[in-house]
């Protein structure tokens, strides 16, 4: 079975062999037959600017595939089809086609998502007009980079995933621009100069072409942008999301309304599960100063835990402002934090905390550090 599969195979890896995929996918290219692929890189907002491109091209008519990752709660929830999660069954025929079509030592080397993402587009393989594509943590040498792709989408291009990215904004920026294969729209960067200078040198070295997302943007897209931000109760920071999937659409010629966008929300993004619940699956410093944007009039019980390879110090301290008190939510992952050194940032930013037990029905919540900090609420909350 798929999951007793998936489950052999780790998350995550100190290090990654960047030759696989590539070599694989190579050989087995002959049983993928895909359609117009968007890739989508960057370090914040890719799966929500892929939803609300996914869902405005379904509702125009067109199959659409939208992979993107981590999941909440269920698998499947990678793997969107027209409009809805693909079941597990239907995966589960696709999982056995792939293993007839890799050879066992292939198919025992993949990593999660490697094998994934080849999961995902043999399903969407003959029977899309649009894949929209995620890349997992990376740009260049990702899993998703194997794909010929028409256009790729840049969302902000922020420091995350340093371990395998760099530790400059340079060198981060690097590695994503590098994936783009032809033609590209960017969404606006916080570190402007350094995204374009490098992407001006890219055109020159691959040829490619690629616009901001105003560039393509006219007056009557703006006041649609605030009609579906207003009609579908975005919170403020998915505005630029928003802007980017329309841009593609106007790259893409193609007609849109503001009915297009109907439910393309992701769960998990400034989401509320009750009128004193919110979650967010944000998990760096981008995502905090955007919650701060739009959450800076209020205060909230933060729940909260972070990964060892996330700066949570300063996380935290952009979040201070809002924050009423941390409860330490229990994650039971190898890459969390040690809760001592954890605890000890909280002190010395003067955070009163206390381990997470229930919700009180009178006070604000935030859930926020991961996936998996609201993966671990929602259980807890759903009992």
């Amino acid at each position: 079975m798929l999951e007793k599969f998936l489950e052999t195979k780790p998350l995550y890896y100190n290090e990654i062999d960047y030759s696989r995929m590539p070599r694989i996918y190579s050989r087995i290219e002959e049983h993928f037959i895909l359609p117009t692929v968007i890739h989508i890189i960057g370090t914040n907002g890719k799966g929500t600017t892929g939803r609300f491109l996914a869902t405005a091209l379904f509702h125009k008519s067109y199959n659409v595939g939208h992979y993107t990752s981590p999941h909440i709660l269920e698998f499947n929830e990678r793997i969107w089809f027209n409009g809805e999660d693909v079941s597990m069954q239907r995966l589960e025929e696709v999982h056995q086609k792939l293993l007839s079509i890799l050879t066992q030592k292939e198919a025992d080397s993949l990593s999660y998502f490697e094998y994934t993402t080849l999961l995902a587009m043999l399903f969407f393989s003959k029977k899309s007009d649009f894949i929209i594509l995620e890349a997992g943590l990376g740009g260049e040498y990702d899993a998703t980079a194997v794909f010929t792709n028409n256009l790729t989408l840049v969302t902000p291009i922020d420091r995350d995933h340093e371990a395998f990215l760099g530790n400059t904004i340079e060198a981060i920026a690097k590695t994503k621009l590098s994936a783009i294969q032809k033609s590209a729209i960017l969404a606006t960067q916080n570190h402007d100069d350094t995204v374009f200078s490098l992407l001006e040198r890219l055109e020159k070295e691959k040829d490619i072409e690629s616009y901001r997302a105003e560039e393509l943007l006219e007056l009557k897209d703006s006041a649609n942008i605030t009609a579906i931000m207003q009609r579908e109760s975005l919170p403020a920071y998915l505005k630029e999301n928003l802007s980017l999937a329309i841009a593609a659409l106007k790259y893409l010629k193609e007609e849109y309304t503001p009915d297009d966008f109907k439910n393309s929300k992701l769960f998990g993004r400034l989401s509320s599960l009750d009128k004193n619940i919110l979650v967010d699956v944000g998990h760096n410093v981008l995502a905090a100063k955007s919650i701060l944007a739009t959450l800076k009039d209020e205060k909230y019980i933060l729940v909260y835990n972070s990964y060892k390879d996330k700066d949570y110090r300063t996380i935290l301290t952009i979040l201070k402002p809002i924050i009423e008190e941390v409860h330490v939510i229990d994650i039971y992952n190898s890459r969390i934090e040690d809760s001592n050194y954890l605890q000890t940032a909280l002190d010395d930013l003067s955070i009163q905390w206390k381990k997470f037990e229930m919700i009180e029905n009178d006070k604000k919540y935030l859930v926020f550090g991961s996936f998996s900090v609201v993966e671990a609420f929602l259980r807890i909350y759903n009992g």
